[in-house]
């Protein structure tokens, strides 16, 4: 499917654009690709734009002070990764993205989507929907994390995203758990 297409029915399930608006949002997104183990963003970087991806696998991290690696978002196919703190309030990226597989992606640069939503509702619609799934979706990974034990949070995410197991590294779904390599193994041959 192409690029577009794909943007396109994304969109349509939130919002209706007619052929022009849709042919004039999508004008302002750039395609680019990356390669497995590619950074996009590090800490410190500045960050001018957001990434949808068409497919491949991106992840967003942080790396504390003991060198653990902690996992904030996989994004896969129809999701959308930046740093949003560093691109909305024009500040230096405190987390990093990378590509845990080769990776096509159109970015939207902050400077267009704010032209863009200020000259068609609907977009800004979308993007203001868009935002408050992701905020929706953070929450009860928060919460998840604060209530649940290594083995519910496990299922919850094997239920929600059971294309992970096959298409990310183990021991990435294990930092993004927050469990070790080990038990993330005696998690899978439990079920």
């Amino acid at each position: 499917m192409k690029d577009r297409e794909i943007l396109k029915r994304h969109i349509d399930q939130t919002i209706q654009l007619n052929d022009e608006q849709f042919d004039y949002f999508f004008s302002f997104f750039r395609p680019i690709s990356f390669k497995k183990k590619q950074s996009i963003i590090q800490i410190g970087d500045d960050v001018p734009c957001e990434y949808f991806v068409l497919n491949g696998c991106l992840k967003t991290f942080f790396v504390n002070d003991e060198q653990k690696m902690h996992i904030l978002q996989f994004a896969t196919k129809t999701w959308w990764a930046s740093d949003y703190n560093a691109l909305h309030n024009n500040k230096k990226a405190t987390v990093n993205l990378d590509c845990v597989s080769d990776a096509d992606t159109l970015c939207l640069f902050s400077e267009d989507r704010e032209k863009v939503c200020k000259e068609i509702h609907e977009v800004e619609t979308f993007l203001r929907w868009r935002s408050n799934k992701g905020y929706i979706g953070l929450q009860k990974r928060i919460l998840s994390l604060l209530n649940n034990d290594a083995r519910s949070r496990y299922e919850e995410l094997m239920q929600q995203y059971p294309e992970l197991y096959n298409l990310v590294p183990k021991h990435l779904i294990a930092a993004y758990l927050g469990v070790s390599r080990e038990t993330l193994s005696r998690l899978y041959h439990a079920r």
